[in-house]
């Protein structure tokens, strides 16, 4: 995920000071991996350094200054250049959960590659019960929604994946150690 491109996002709503864009984020992006306020303001240092984003207004509340900005011409084009583009599918499989199936093969016996597989089988299930959950709780706002999707239609896709790689861990740990 682009965090420049979701702070421009953000931002093509109207001006925002730090603690709004982190606010905004969490709000819109409610199951992604949180942004740290750290990073919102590293962030909008390299949007000011490349010119996506100026300073439009300055104010003192109780606390420090609070800089808003806002999205210049530059910033709206490299926006609407990023939601142009087609995402391509990840060509490699990057998964903690692929490679530890697969290192478990590899240093253990069957028998505990299957006891492996059955626990995080065990957790994607309580993960998808936490989520259906989630997004049909009456308070669930159409963000809520639309992540918990998301979130359930890959975990649905693991549990099939943890599925057919337990009917095959017999024959797929004798093709290792073989």
């Amino acid at each position: 995920m682009s965090t420049s491109h979701v702070l421009l996002g953000l931002l093509a709503t109207g001006t925002m000071h730090g603690y709004e864009l982190k606010r905004a984020y969490d709000e819109r992006l409610p199951q992604a991996r949180p942004l740290a306020f750290g990073q919102v303001y590293a962030t909008i240092n390299r949007l000011l350094r490349d010119g996506l984003v100026v300073p439009a207004v300055q104010e003192r509340l109780a606390g420090p200054d609070r800089t808003a900005y806002a999205l210049t011409d530059e910033g709206r084009a490299a926006l609407d250049q990023w939601l142009g583009s087609v995402e391509p599918p990840m060509p490699h499989v990057n998964s903690a959960l692929f490679a530890k199936v697969v290192v478990a093969l590899l240093d253990a016996d069957a028998e505990r590659a299957r006891t492996y597989l059955v626990a995080q089988r065990r957790a994607h299930t309580d993960r998808l019960r936490e989520l259906t959950a989630l997004k049909t709780a009456p308070e669930a706002t159409v963000d809520d929604v639309v992540a918990a999707d998301y979130a359930i239609a890959h975990l649905d896709a693991d549990l099939r994946w943890l599925r057919t790689t337990l009917e095959r861990v017999a024959d797929w740990h004798r093709e290792v150690h073989s």
